[in-house]
């Protein structure tokens, strides 16, 4: 039996997790006994619109401009993987942290963190845009599964009563999808930092969801999810750069090409030095299932494949012993823990990032391919909001009618624009503004 239908005629398996984790924001009868909540929960992520969406959506090569590319839904899938294996391990409940993995990226505009960044720039006037503050939104209000109702909506729901809530998760896996749990520049040890998980009116259902967690504190299954994201992102965007011949691994033991290359590994790890990221890469090019070099035979696939599931071996059984070490044996979940990686493993991590960014990301070709993504996304948001609603589709024209000011306006038509793909982006501005002349 495989393990689809384990899960769809097994008993429900007793779980650490109280009530109020697996509540959802308004109550709902299970149609079908026999699954717990968060099999419940995964299963909507699963099957929702917006997790199809990230099929078309760029994750370091645009989906048309390669035969096999990793989009936004391979990599959520592979992240829900890794995470589901090291989560269990650690006691978490397998379907909680892939709900979370599954859901981590739901909410990435078309042309991934290019086109994060240009919307933030398009929403400013109504609070900028975040990734992962978009996927809480998309989770809790514009991916349409629950309805509050109409007669009986409670007081946290106002002023909107009937109005969408989402896919209705659990309050646990809402918290377990939440990477950063603080609003705009409230993050607890950087105020700077760009990065934050809900917007000003996503604030009811933010407080719900953290009702009685710490302040700035990720939950445990969030963390796994975190350390899984960057696990899947960084072995497999690394294994895409090699067979795409974008890697030379030969450059990674060239003196000049390692003094850039920890330039950029400085973003992901700005409290190490060159000696300790050279440490790091050195340490990953002697193990020896590390590619000496890449001819595209079936023998050297087979190595690449090989090196991706050792790194990701590497990466979580660390953190899987030194999360053991420090809190022993039992059950870990919800805030009973946080999980431990070590310094050595957070710095190949961040070595192999740098590694994609510098040799894929950073090709002159791929440079000007954003700067027109950028401006596509500006003047798709122009265009629709000159002339919306009439333009924006029913469920967004509907919202834009009921706004109650400029700033609930253009943040209805940042949503439009945030759930295209980046073919439905570049088909929608050719419709409204004309063709990409790139």
């Amino acid at each position: 039996m495989d393990d689809t239908a384990h899960r769809l005629t097994a008993a429900p398996t007793p779980t650490p997790y109280d009530r109020a984790a697996e509540a959802r924001w308004v109550p709902e009868p299970d149609k079908r006994p026999g699954r717990t909540a968060f099999q419940r929960d995964r299963a909507r992520v699963l099957h929702s619109a917006a997790l199809r969406r990230l099929a078309g959506t760029t994750q370091v090569v645009a989906p048309m401009r390669s035969d096999f590319p990793r989009t936004r839904l391979t990599h959520s899938l592979e992240c829900a993987q890794v995470g589901r294996e090291l989560g269990a391990a650690l006691g978490c409940d397998p379907d909680l942290v892939e709900t979370a993995c599954l859901a981590h990226d739901i909410g990435h505009p078309p042309f991934g963190h290019t086109g994060e960044e240009a919307l933030d720039q398009a929403a400013e006037a109504c609070g900028g845009f975040e990734g992962n503050a978009q996927s809480l939104r998309i989770l809790t209000r514009l991916e349409p599964k629950r309805f509050a109702p109409q007669d009986e909506t409670p007081a946290r729901l106002a002023p909107w009563p009937g109005r969408s809530v989402g896919l209705n998760l659990t309050r646990a896996a809402l918290d377990a999808a939440t990477k950063y749990p603080w609003t705009h520049g409230a993050h607890p040890a950087d105020p700077a930092s760009p990065k934050y998980g809900v917007y000003a009116d996503d604030l009811p259902v933010f407080r719900w969801l953290r009702a009685g967690s710490p302040a700035g504190r990720r939950c445990f299954e969030a963390t796994v999810m975190d350390w899984s994201d960057d696990v899947a992102y960084s072995t497999h965007d690394v294994e895409d750069g090699l067979q795409a011949g974008h890697i030379d691994p030969a450059a990674l033991r060239a003196p000049g090409e390692r003094a850039e290359l920890f330039k950029v590994a400085e973003r992901y790890a700005p409290d190490a030095g060159p000696e300790e990221l050279s440490a790091a890469l050195d340490r990953l090019l002697a193990q020896e299932w590390w590619p000496e070099s890449y001819d595209g035979t079936a023998r050297a696939r087979a190595g690449l494949k090989d090196l991706t599931s050792q790194l990701i071996g590497r990466f979580c059984l660390a953190a899987e012993q030194a999360t053991r070490a420090r809190y022993g044996p039992g059950r870990l979940t919800r805030y009973t823990a946080e999980l431990v990686v070590p310094r050595e493993v957070r710095l190949e991590c961040a070595v192999l990032k740098a590694v994609a960014v510098r040799y894929v990301m950073q090709r002159d070709e791929q440079a000007q391919l954003r700067a027109r993504q950028r401006i596509v996304i500006a003047e798709l948001a122009e265009a629709l909001s000159r002339r919306a609603p009439e333009v924006l589709d029913p469920v967004f024209a509907a919202m834009y009618r009921e706004a109650e000011d400029d700033r609930a306006a253009l943040r209805t038509v940042v949503d439009q624009i945030a759930t295209l793909t980046d073919a439905s982006a570049l088909a929608l501005h050719a419709r409204l503004v004309g063709p990409d002349r790139g």
